[in-house]
């Protein structure tokens, strides 16, 4: 933040700090249900194509009502989520393989509902839900740390978040001593799925389109943030406040970038140098 602020005196204004609180947002979402995953000792390569499934749904589904259309694409992401979870525990496929096959699903069915032609949204009342602020602060961030503080909870004070804290440090352990693995399992993946529907709503909201392009490499820094903050790819660690960190000096990053007028494409290169570092330090530590 030192670096940052010496390199532009713009990036420490308010405004400035709530814009990247924005855009880290959908992705800081996707880090939530990435997180959870993480900690059991999976992945989930699958949540930036249901954003892109999600969009179209949505976007597609306006004229039936704003409720009717949230709760398609929230369906349509939990659906997957859950599917992502039998395939893991029931089809014992590894989870790489299982969300990579979903991921390939779910883009499919995005390009095949909408005909890879963009879908426009005209509805002001949704359009709101993304742009929309309380305050100075940008609606989308408000859902962010909403969402955070719960998910935090969860994790820290419920059985739900000790099952699968210990879950990933030793599955056959947790087993043995009475956890169900296979419903916590599909219920991280669920959860998964879900945040990446959230993403994908206020994405549609934000950018007033649905496109079966939306979300692409967003799996890419949902991995980043959560590993920059000190998952374990193994499994076991990982909480909430150091994902939030980690999809901060991410999202920072790329907003100084942007201040300075550096390419974008470097940007997706220097994210996968820091997962490629981030999992060196944490191995090595």
């Amino acid at each position: 933040m030192i670096v940052f602020s010496l390199i532009s005196p713009v990036f420490l204004s308010p405004t400035n700090l709530f814009n990247v609180l924005k855009q880290i947002s959908l992705t800081g979402i996707l880090a939530i249900g990435m997180t959870m995953v993480i900690i059991t000792g999976g992945i989930d390569l699958s949540v930036g194509s249901i954003i892109a499934l999600v969009t179209v749904l949505v976007a597609g589904n306006l004229e039936h009502g704003i409720f009717v259309a949230i709760l398609i694409g929230l369906a349509a992401g939990v659906g997957i989520g859950i599917l992502n979870g039998l395939g893991i525990t029931y089809g014992k496929i590894q989870p790489f393989i299982m969300t990579l096959g979903t991921m390939s699903v779910a883009s499919g069915l995005a390009f095949m509902y909408s005909g890879g032609l963009p879908i426009s949204v005209t509805d002001k009342n949704f359009l709101q839900l993304g742009t929309g602020f309380i305050g100075k602060v940008p609606l989308p961030a408000v859902y962010f740390v909403i969402l955070l503080v719960i998910a935090g909870i969860i994790l820290r004070f419920t059985t739900f978040g000790r099952y699968i804290y210990s879950i990933g440090s030793n599955e056959e352990a947790a087993r043995l001593s009475g956890v169900n693995v296979t419903k916590y399992k599909i219920a991280v993946y669920a959860i998964s799925g879900l945040m990446a529907a959230i993403s994908g709503i206020i994405f549609t909201a934000q950018m007033g389109i649905g496109t079966a392009v939306a979300g692409k490499g967003y799996e890419l820094t949902a991995v980043a943030a959560t590993v920059v903050g000190g998952a374990s790819l193994f499994g076991g660690t990982g909480s909430m406040w150091t994902t939030f960190l980690g999809a901060a000096i991410i999202g920072s990053m790329s907003n100084i970038m942007n201040l300075n007028g550096v390419n974008p494409f470097i940007q997706t290169f220097l994210t996968g140098i820091i997962i490629i570092v981030a999992v060196l330090m944490k191995r090595n530590s």
